[in-house]
């Protein structure tokens, strides 16, 4: 009953400003409700504080005690949405799949599909030495178990 009432609030919080999104919601055995949003846009403190306030106003202490807690997905947090993609499109991912780790521009996300971009030294064809070479990898989403963007100083 509470995770509805809870669902029911963000989904009304997301209508009043639809550049957020839910990213994970959990509720506890005590109550505690936990809600992870990130943004389009990002995510600032009075985003976080509308979504709290939306959700605290509206539910009844006298029916549920209850605590709250409203988060931004940090950069440490792993992108799981299509839309997330969408908003770090020429960033640099580092991505899991099943054949191994790539490290890239995320230069495209398309339909159910990532693409990232990087350059590598790979031996000369003919000759010795090394040449720079221009990579390019069309992974689709079921394919990625994780994907975090790396920040660079």
């Amino acid at each position: 009953m509470l995770r509805e009432k809870v669902e029911n609030l963000l989904q009304e919080a997301f209508e009043e400003n639809n550049s957020l999104f839910l990213i994970e919601l959990s509720i506890d055995d005590a109550n505690h409700i936990s809600v992870v949003i990130d943004g389009d846009n990002g995510v600032s403190v009075n985003d976080c504080i509308a979504v709290s306030r939306k959700i605290e106003h509206n539910l009844d202490r006298e029916e549920e005690d209850f605590s709250l807690d409203v988060a931004s997905a940090g950069v440490s947090r792993a992108l799981t949405m299509p839309r997330q993609y969408r908003k770090n499109i020429g960033r640099k991912l580092a991505v899991t799949t099943s054949e191994g780790k790539v490290e890239g521009e995320l230069v495209k996300m398309e339909g159910e599909t990532i693409t990232l971009q990087w350059k590598a030294r790979e031996p000369k064809p003919v000759g010795k030495g090394k040449v720079t070479v221009d990579k390019e990898a069309v992974l689709p989403l079921e394919d990625i178990k994780e994907a975090k963007v790396i920040i660079t100083f």
